[in-house]
């Protein structure tokens, strides 16, 4: 447990208060959360505030392309049997954000704060964490994440001789080249279902060999290191070898993947694996993901999926054909504005399914749906494409802003 130090400076109080206070204005005005806007007022205010802030907490950062928000908070349940926790459940996860979160909570032991990746590295050097989960790598808006290559390259540096002890996915060679330079490292067997940015080794440029689950560079040697935690069907096998039932809300591989995880991270705070997995269980939705809602007289599921890898996760837990799919993207700054990555998911999979396309860019979809030789209709909004939907629960699919979009619409 992180021991107790002096409490804020009156500097710090008064940034605090003051970001306090313009996230409660704007909420007030409907702005939304005003995490963002809070935490910068108070990082302008004593630009060293999350670190003063993080001091007294034991800190979990994790971060990754897809899963990072749910598995934020799993974690926090998991560790909530240990101690208060205090967390950016809302996905706030850059420096202003987090720097909120933490305001907002002082009696809290723990801290488990969802990183954007391109922050890791500065946000690790800020709070001094005693654990980092890192998950997954793939593209993701390229115009302002930069080549997953160069984000690992970050990691990796960033987390050169780190006190941390590091969770992380053997099963992505990209994670495993970006942890590989910490000096304490668990490594868990999460699976990796999207392959296509881990194809050339990160270490030397040749080309990965992947036989089965396994994966190895034939030039330098560079391969998978063996597991201490397995995501293994439906159980999370630990360091002894124990299998542990995995009974989530969540659907999906993905969430059993990223339950594997958060139990390797409780367990380095000593909660056990059958504690760890039974309080996860209470998670029935993340930041509206997963929800069902009515709107219109219809069930719909909410799901997101922000980049290609994310789709492939979220096309393999939908209910079968003949269900009716919506599809919504746009390509807003908070999405990336190269939509140039639809072109890498395929539709394929979706054949069978009624689809009806929405969002900002629905003719940019369309396109794509067309030469993929897949069924669809293009709507001007939801209304119109839930109205023409047949019958049955409709699975609706968006990226990061057609998803806020859509629960602002149907009131979630």
């Amino acid at each position: 447990m992180a021991g107790n130090s002096d409490p804020l400076s009156p500097r710090a109080k008064l940034a605090v208060t003051a970001g306090k206070a313009v996230a409660a204005a704007s909420r007030a005005a409907g702005r939304g959360s005003g995490s963002v806007i809070g935490g910068r007022v108070a990082l302008k205010l004593d630009p060293d505030l999350l670190a003063r802030l993080a001091q007294n907490l034991d800190v979990i950062l994790v971060s990754a392309t897809n899963g990072k928000t749910t598995t934020t908070r799993l974690i926090a349940e998991a560790l909530r049997a240990a101690g208060p926790v205090v967390s950016n459940a809302l996905g706030a996860n850059m420096p202003a954000g987090i720097t909120s979160a933490l305001a907002g909570s002082s009696d809290a032991r723990y801290g488990v704060i969802e990183v954007d990746e391109k922050y890791l590295a500065g946000v690790a050097r800020d709070t001094a964490p005693k654990c980092i989960a890192l998950l997954n790598l793939s593209r993701d808006q390229l115009d302002r994440a930069a080549e997953t290559r160069m984000l690992a390259e970050n990691w990796r540096e960033g987390l050169a001789g780190s006190k941390a002890v590091v969770v992380a996915n053997c099963d992505d060679p990209l994670v495993v080249w970006a942890a590989s330079s910490s000096p304490n490292v668990i490594w868990v067997a999460a699976g990796q279902m999207w392959k296509d940015d881990a194809w050339s080794c990160p270490s030397c440029g040749g080309v990965m060999q992947r036989p089965g689950d396994d994966w190895f560079c034939g030039e330098c040697g560079f391969r998978r290191p063996t597991p201490s935690w397995a995501l293994s069907g439906d159980h999370v096998l630990d360091p002894h070898g124990s299998a542990w039932p995995i009974h989530l809300q969540l659907p999906g591989r993905a969430n059993k993947a990223n339950a594997a995880s958060s139990a390797a991270v409780a367990a380095v705070f000593g909660v056990p694996p059958q504690v760890a997995l039974e309080r996860m269980y209470q998670v029935q939705a993340v930041a509206g993901r997963y929800d069902v809602v009515q709107f219109q007289g219809r069930d719909l599921r909410l799901l997101l999926a922000k980049n290609p890898a994310g789709w492939l996760e979220t096309f393999s837990l939908i209910d079968p054909p003949p269900t009716p799919v919506i599809l919504s993207v746009n390509a807003r700054s908070a999405d990336g504005t190269d939509t140039s990555w639809l072109w890498d998911v395929d539709y394929s999979r979706l054949t069978g399914h009624p689809i009806c396309v929405v969002g900002d860019r629905r003719l940019d979809l369309a396109v794509r749906l067309e030469v993929a030789d897949q069924h669809f209709q293009v709507y001007e909004n939801l209304d119109q494409a839930v109205a023409a939907c047949p019958p049955g629960r409709i699975e609706v699919i968006a990226n990061y802003t057609a998803f806020q979009d859509l629960r602002r619409r149907v009131g979630n």
